[in-house]
């Protein structure tokens, strides 16, 4: 690999209203904030300021700011409907927005008079930013990817709107009982939300189940489907403020309302319950975020929530194009782009040919074109099961008429395309057929994806190269040119500038102030990578943020750690793929060591964890479990001397992410090569001043390029090697057999030594390494990974060389600004044009 110790990114020029903006003075004065939030905690929230609780204080004050967000909103929207911009709708099941108070206060250039006000009126504004919940939109990568392109496409003052579900609840709020997960509701719009603005003029009817009709008009057949039941959709906006002047954007989301939802006749003959039986089952559709899919009834409300969201997202499409076109569909494809994030709004695909051919009376020929100029698909994992697939049993109770339109698709789709390519190759049919033959059929929504879209894009360069080589390599010898890369980033506003103040006041000084708009201007930070006094600064900051998250974990856990140790974090969602059992097994290592010998010497090390698992993924469940109990023992142990902790963090999520990132020393990114798409989490860390230590797997592999190897730690088998073990035959036991370190902590597990009076309880994560067949290959790397966490305690003895390569690591991340990937999207996919919005 080709390393460098800083990247040649080109800078893309700013556009003219982004240099102004760049030089406008903040929006308002402290004393205007001052009175517009007196103003709104007196008419808005009905109490003063002797009585205001900080609830009352946080509400008063995001009321101020929606002043100037929905100014903003407006002035956008009329400047999109003056030119009818072309723009992309971007639909996702996920939206990880997290808080928004202080990002929109960052983005409008409001929060230093805000701060100012707030304290005028005796309110700390640190304080007032704690009261506000997380949006429980998303879980994982998937969803916080989604809500930073949504900011880069309103800093770039691009076109678009996001569409997704209004999960009352999301995934779940996690709490630990006895180390063991438990879910509990996340009510974070108990009391209602400022940021939100409910549109029941845009509600839409979405149909289910019925029967599909052939009926005849003249001799042109005509298919007339018959639901069995409807469901209102009902959007709630939520504004997204570009940075420093961009546009002011759209997230919709989608609430399940019963179009009928109370039977007074029902009612009133005493079936009290029963008269709201309807509501009950339409509210329950945008009740959670991923229902348990384990049972055929969580199956079926999984594929329901899809359809529900696509089917309303297509007809708000249609209805705002149409509303400016009328039936001329000629400009529907150059005005129209939407993004399919994943496998999950696959259905958007045959959704949309079922308007074009049943409610506008298009021919098939027309409409199956339009919609393959429209729809693009952005491919997240390599993992079959993530590759969402259906029965036809199952669609063909739920969605009767697009299982018919999938099949003319399929049909067409093969004896055309395929039969041209591989004639006479029924293998390749069957291989590349939507239609999965077995013992119950089953529809490939991935296949669907990439045969209804245009373009299709991989996360990172090496999981797009996968996709072309492992994935779909039929597909793309099918299409050469459909198969494309955007490597994913992140929004350095939320991930810098305001998750981490301190080291954005550092930067501020030593490099242009538009470096959140502009991230390859921290470059010129790697000139001061030697300079004493700035690396003693820069690790002033990481101090600060490092006891920051010592009082936040003894809040939380009730733990007492060092901020003199190492802080090594690891933080993502809880698959085994990520390999958060590596990790494990790595710190019961260091643990026999240090029993081993009291003398054993090493860099005191706090290990810091945030994951949820899945409710019915078991061995996720598992690996938390013993995380937590590995945990109990060794911060009790007082002979190892406080040289190791552990901390599983619980209820991970956007605002904790905030907090752990500033003050990460090292960041775990040990997935399985060949198995992370990508990864979001390496960036942030990264950008923040932490070293890597992982894989040769996503976005790790172009971060070691930028920052340059010297400056992470990495380890294990290439995406090439893991190929040819399985290739080989692998057998854990060879590891297990003749390493005694891992043989010695794989059987710790099946003794009660973390478990007091119960042996085995830990068992079951040795026996999915062992009888399992250590399907993501952690013992193979197990040894390769220990020498690495060596190299790590070696490095941070010399507190130079780690404050270079932390200097060097920050100032070589702006190719993973999200605002580039954007600009990629747009370059290879959407080709919008930027419209800045008129003041007026």
């Amino acid at each position: 690999m080709t390393t460098k110790a800083t990247t040649k990114t080109t800078a893309k020029k700013s556009s003219p209203a982004k240099t102004r903006a760049a030089k406008r003075k903040a929006p308002a004065t402290t004393k205007a904030l001052q009175d517009k939030i007196v103003q709104h905690l007196r008419g808005t929230q009905g109490t003063y300021e002797e009585k205001a609780t900080p609830q009352a204080w946080w509400r008063a004050t995001a009321c101020a700011v929606n002043e100037y967000v929905m100014a903003g909103l407006t002035d956008t929207q009329k400047t999109h409907s003056r030119y009818d911009t072309r723009a992309v709708n971007y639909l996702s099941m996920e939206f990880l927005m997290g808080r928004l108070l202080s990002n929109n206060l960052h983005n409008l250039q409001l929060f230093d008079v805000t701060r100012d006000a707030l304290a005028a009126l005796g309110q700390n504004i640190d304080d007032l930013l704690e009261e506000e919940p997380d949006m429980a939109l998303g879980n994982g990568g998937l969803g916080r990817l989604a809500a930073c392109f949504l900011d880069s496409l309103a800093s770039l003052n691009l076109p678009a709107v996001g569409y997704g579900i209004h999960y009352e609840h999301g995934l779940f709020e996690q709490h630990f009982r006895n180390g063991r997960q438990i879910e509990r509701p996340d009510a974070w719009r108990e009391y209602g939300n400022p940021w939100e603005v409910c549109r029941p003029e845009s509600a839409q009817a979405v149909k289910l189940y019925g029967y599909v009709e052939t009926v005849y008009e003249g001799a042109k057949p005509k298919k007339v489907w018959h639901a069995g039941r409807t469901i209102k959709a009902v959007p709630w906006d939520i504004p997204i403020v570009g940075y420093d002047g961009g546009n002011v954007n759209i997230l919709r989301l989608w609430e399940s309302r019963a179009t009928d939802f109370f039977d007074w006749d029902v009612f009133n003959a005493g079936g009290y319950v029963d008269a709201q039986a309807e509501q009950a089952q339409a509210e329950t559709i945008s009740k959670v975020l991923y229902p348990n899919d384990e049972t055929d009834a969580g199956k079926e409300l999984r594929l329901i929530q899809q359809y529900f969201f696509c089917a309303a997202s297509v007809a708000d499409i249609v209805r705002r194009y149409r509303r400016a076109h009328g039936d001329d569909w000629s400009q529907f494809p150059k005005l129209v782009a939407i993004q399919l994030n994943d496998t999950h709004p696959a259905i958007a695909v045959p959704e949309l040919m079922r308007l074009l051919l049943d409610e506008y009376n298009m021919v098939w020929a027309d409409a199956w074109s339009l919609c393959q100029q429209v729809f693009s698909y952005t491919n997240h994992t390599l993992l079959p099961e993530a590759l969402e697939k259906w029965t036809v049993r199952l669609f063909e109770k739920v969605l009767p008429r697009h299982l018919e339109i999938i099949y003319e698709i399929n049909h067409q789709f093969l004896t055309t395309l395929v039969e041209a390519k591989w004639p006479g190759d029924d293998a390749m049919k069957q291989h590349l057929s939507i239609i999965e033959e077995g013992h119950e059929r089953m529809v490939r929504m991935g296949n669907l994806c990439v045969i209804g879209s245009h373009k299709v894009n991989g996360v990172a360069q090496v999981h797009s190269d996968l996709v072309k080589t492992d994935l779909f390599p039929e597909f793309h010898a099918l299409w050469p040119d459909k198969l494309t890369n955007v490597t994913n980033g992140i929004t350095p506003r939320r991930w810098l500038k305001a998750c981490n103040p301190r080291l954005a006041t550092l930067i501020d000084k030593h490099i242009d102030a538009d470096w959140p708009l502009h991230l390859n201007k921290l470059q010129g930070l790697a000139a001061k990578a030697d300079d004493t006094k700035f690396q003693q600064a820069f690790m002033d900051v990481k101090r600060a943020n490092k006891v920051d998250l010592v009082a936040e974990i003894k809040r939380l856990t009730d733990i007492d750690v060092s901020p003199d140790a190492i802080f090594d974090i690891q933080i993502k969602r809880l698959h085994e793929y990520k390999r958060q059992h590596l990790n494990l097994l790595h710190i019961l290592a260091l643990y026999r060591r240090l029993l081993d010998n009291p003398n054993y010497d090493i860099v005191p090390r706090v290990f810091i964890f945030g994951a949820k698992a899945a409710p019915g993924y078991k061995l996720a469940k598992d690996i938390i479990y013993a995380i937590n109990k590995v945990a109990e023992r060794i911060n009790n142990d007082t002979r190892i001397d406080g040289k190791l902790k552990v901390v599983m963090l619980p209820n991970y999520r956007v605002s904790l992410a905030e907090k752990m990132i500033p003050a990460a020393d090292v960041s775990e990114q040990i997935s399985t090569a060949g198995k992370e798409a990508s990864g979001t989490g390496n960036m942030k860390l990264a950008l923040n001043g932490a070293l890597t230590i992982g894989t040769l797997d996503g976005a790790n592999i172009e971060i070691a390029e930028e920052a340059g190897e010297e400056n992470c730690f990495i380890f294990g088998l290439t995406v090439d090697e893991v190929k040819a073990l399985n290739a080989n035959g692998y057998s854990p036991y060879d590891y297990y057999d003749h390493d005694e370190e891992i043989k010695a902590v794989l059987d710790w597990l099946d003794s009660d030594f973390f478990t007091p009076g119960h042996p085995g309880e830990l068992s079951g994560l040795k026996n999915s390494l062992l009888a399992g067949g250590d399907p993501y290959k952690v013992l193979a790397d197990f040894r390769s990974y220990s020498d690495a966490q060596q190299r790590v305690d070696a490095k941070y003895r010399d507190s130079k060389a780690w404050a270079r390569s932390a200097i060097i690591n920050t100032a070589t991340m702006g190719k993973f600004n999200s605002d580039r990937s954007i600009q990629d999207y747009v370059d290879r996919i959407w080709h919008l044009k930027p419209y800045p919005r008129d003041n007026s």
